[in-house]
């Protein structure tokens, strides 16, 4: 079974249960998530949101900038020939 077929198979319930015990790295009995089990949520709560949750709302979603950061000056816009000497 892939992880899109896990997705496909998951309810809310099990996706947010998933994501309470990555946050708190523990299952709700307790019990601590290993590297491989937390990495295995991830991919499943990553696949599961591309199919239920817009794009604005999922984990790590890092909204555009609408301002540059810095003034633009320095970037060339045309190119310069490379003079050898």
């Amino acid at each position: 079974m892939d992880i899109n077929e896990i997705a496909r198979a998951m309810t809310a319930d099990i996706y947010q249960a998933f994501k309470t015990a990555v946050e708190l790295r523990k299952w709700p009995n307790g019990e601590r998530l290993t590297p491989e089990q937390t990495a295995t949520c991830l991919q499943a709560i990553i696949a599961w949101e591309t199919q239920h949750v817009p794009v604005e709302e999922r984990v790590g979603y890092i909204p555009p900038k609408e301002e540059p950061c810095a003034d633009d000056s320095h970037i060339h816009t045309h190119e310069t020939p490379l003079k050898w000497q």
